[in-house]
């Protein structure tokens, strides 16, 4: 009986995982998500800088907090040192919740990649952005950046 109240949970669990990637507020967060690090991939830092609110609070479990001003600079620092950093969405991670009237909470892990004495140097981490929709538009309000 055990085993059978176990697979329910995880069935149901499943359901709910699968029924949130086929909702609109998750295929909008995945748009922007995807627009965001597209920017940050080709170095559009114009198309990046527009994805944050000025008022950001970036939480990084290495760097502590920083703001819009640092996250935009740290950027174009590593796009004029010509890092090559890459970063891709892992697949199935992402989970996405309505936050009332301000926007959505996106949790995620994501891949960073370049390329350090000629190998390419990989890794995975864990990430949570606040979406505040102010009238149709969406900005990232918040991040924490952990699991490094």
């Amino acid at each position: 009986m055990k085993n059978l109240f176990f697979i329910l949970i995880s069935l149901v669990g499943s359901l709910a995982v699968h029924a949130q990637h086929n909702n609109e507020l998750f295929t909008k967060i995945h748009a922007l998500d995807s627009t965001l690090f597209t920017a940050f991939n080709t170095c559009d830092i114009e198309t990046f800088k527009s994805m944050f609110a000025t008022d950001l609070e970036f939480y990084h479990d290495k760097g502590g907090l920083t703001g819009y001003e640092h996250t935009v600079n740290a950027i174009k620092g590593n796009c004029e040192r010509k890092l090559g950093l890459v970063r891709t969405l892992v697949p199935g991670s992402m989970e996405v919740y309505p936050i009332g009237d301000y926007g959505a909470v996106q949790i995620a892990s994501h891949q960073f990649c370049h390329v350090e004495n000629g190998k390419n140097d990989c890794g995975i981490f864990k990430f949570i952005h606040v979406w505040k929709n102010d009238k149709g538009t969406w900005k990232i309000s918040r991040v924490i950046s952990y699991d490094h």
